[in-house]
């Protein structure tokens, strides 16, 4: 679940609930909502502007992100992994279910330096895959409930928010499938550092990169951390408003 999700589950919910609620509106957690929107803009403004930045930054060599990436796992002795081209911008990911690298046409083709961070952390992944990288295998685990939850969540929550004083199973189901949701969020954040971990070192050991550009390497894999840290946390404290709902009905 992306941080735009969290962000509009828990707008809604504090709506309802405001409404619901004898005690009117809790301004307490509107302002948290607002510096969770606050906080989500400035990092996806920041990853966005270093992606901007860093893709026109040439690499030097003339390797597109193709090339990095079948070259990072040909060095990792993975040949069972396709590298492919997918739709739209900042859509890079690996499928472990397929076995695919899918690269954004901004970075299959390019031979920024950019292009080359991102493909190499996306070859992170298949690594972990080839390796059983057990923080990997934990999310992969939690794909189909997390799917499950991301469809139903948002009206379970809803309905369990203005039943809670008649019917409090139904917002403890709903908290319930919230937590695998935050649960996801915080196992995502060892699976992505570890997989720009070894994208950085593998570009340096390879000498894709230098003491010049290496750093916007770097950069540009912190900048998108910071959007999981942020989505993590965010998860969270939404998790801990509901929680604090359900405690605080009345019995």
């Amino acid at each position: 679940m992306n941080i735009l999700s969290i962000i509009s589950i828990f707008a809604q919910s504090n709506i309802a609930y405001s409404t619901h609620s004898t005690s009117g509106y809790n301004y307490t957690y509107i302002l948290l909502f607002i510096g969770i929107a606050v906080i989500s803009y400035l990092v996806q403004w920041n990853l966005n502007s270093k992606f901007n930045k860093f893709s026109k930054m040439p690499l030097g060599n003339g390797m597109t992100g193709r090339d990095i990436a079948e070259k990072m796992l040909h060095d990792n002795g993975i040949y069972d992994v396709k590298v492919i081209s997918t739709p739209g911008q900042l859509t890079d990911h690996y499928n472990p279910t397929n076995k695919t690298v899918n690269l954004s046409e901004g970075v299959y083709n390019s031979t920024s330096i950019a292009a080359a961070a991102v493909a190499a952390h996306e070859c992170g992944h298949a690594v972990q895959h080839a390796t059983q990288y057990a923080p990997l295998t934990m999310r992969s685990k939690l794909v189909p409930v997390v799917s499950f939850a991301s469809n139903w969540i948002t009206w379970i929550l809803l309905i369990g928010i203005f039943t809670v004083e008649s019917f409090p199973q139904i917002l403890l189901g709903g908290i319930i499938l919230f937590a695998t949701t935050t649960l996801f969020s915080f196992v995502t954040l060892p699976v992505e550092i570890d997989a720009s971990r070894r994208a950085l070192a593998w570009l340096q050991e390879a000498g894709i990169t230098n003491n010049n550009n290496h750093s916007a390497a770097s950069s540009a894999l912190r900048s998108a951390a910071y959007t999981y840290v942020v989505a993590a946390l965010s998860s969270l404290a939404t998790l801990i408003y509901y929680i604090m709902i359900y405690l605080g009905r009345r019995d």
